[in-house]
């Protein structure tokens, strides 16, 4: 029996073609995508495969997208591999959601609808509350608290240690940026992004998911579900969904949620989406838990033959 932490990708890892050749290689993964396409009444894999990457880079898009590929990959995975146990589960930010519907909080198409209204509400955030994110490199936590408290701009994510995402107000990033140097920092480096996510200017989106949350059905979870802004499981479907609620303006505390995986005797994570950059936070957050990224149908097929 091979135990494992299951870990799904954030807004940011997507790219045009994901999925593609799961499709080509796979008739379950087919399957799947066809429903989330006929959920949806729209193709989202038509965005996915196609692009343009300006379409697939909006919150409306790119959240549902990253949600059914990594369920598509857990999918395959556990038809290849019946003998995966999955053990907990955690996402970086929109993952969360993904973690859930893979341990059984909710269904895929009901978890599809919501995280599809989620990016739409966040799109619609963006628009109104105009901002950006900054990564910063390098010094300790209270520096870039000193920072973020200097600049009115809110701390994001906590991805690993020596990167901290701060978020909110165009002239407060670009303040951060231009001060971090002054502040203890290696670098503070501007991101590509539509808007302030897990800022304050968030608030619009997260009381309108709050509603989309209360309507629709969970469960208990099969498995324990990290949340991003406890650092710990949620006890229960009410206090998954205000935690959920919470995250949208709320830290992804990703360093803590990993240590304490890791505390409790938990060393093989499974990371599932594209681009590797769980993998790359694990490095920096602890060098001795072994993580498998699978994002293709190329690194699906390695991982099969390691965990078989």
């Amino acid at each position: 029996m091979s135990k494992a932490v299951l870990l799904f990708s954030g807004q940011g890892a997507q790219k045009v073609g994901m999925g593609q050749d799961l499709i080509e290689a796979y008739p379950s993964a087919k399957t799947l995508f066809e429903q989330a396409d006929t959920a949806l009444g729209r193709s989202l894999t038509d965005i996915m495969f196609n692009g343009p990457a300006e379409d697939l880079t909006k919150t409306g898009n790119c959240q549902p997208a990253l949600f059914l590929h990594g369920l598509a990959l857990l999918q395959i995975l556990q038809e290849k591999v019946p003998a995966l146990e999955p053990v907990a589960a955690a996402g970086l930010s929109l993952g969360e959601m993904t973690a859930h519907c893979a341990a059984g909080s909710f269904g895929f198409k009901e978890g599809l609808k919501l995280v599809a209204r989620r990016g739409e509400l966040m799109d619609q955030a963006c628009e109104a509350n105009p901002g950006s994110m900054a990564a910063m490199i390098g010094g300790t936590d209270e520096d870039v608290a000193r920072l973020a408290a200097e600049c009115d701009v809110d701390i994001a994510n906590l991805n690993c240690p020596g990167q901290t995402v701060l978020s909110g107000k165009e002239e407060g990033i670009d303040q951060a940026v231009a001060k971090a140097k002054e502040f203890g920092l290696r670098m503070g480096k501007k991101l590509q992004v539509a808007g302030a996510y897990h800022s304050r200017l968030m608030a619009g989106a997260q009381a309108e998911l709050g509603e989309a949350l209360a309507a629709t059905d969970f469960q208990d979870p099969k498995i324990p579900v990290i949340s991003n802004f406890l650092a710990a499981p949620a006890e229960g479907p009410d206090a998954i969904r205000a935690s959920l609620k919470d995250q949208v303006t709320g830290s992804v505390r990703w360093i803590e949620s990993i240590r304490l995986l890791r505390e409790q005797g938990h060393d093989t994570f499974i990371e599932l989406g594209p681009g590797k950059v769980l993998a790359g936070f694990m490095a920096r957050i602890d060098k001795e838990a072994r993580i498998i990224s699978i994002e293709d149908a190329a690194s699906l097929e390695a991982a099969i033959a390691e965990l078989s």
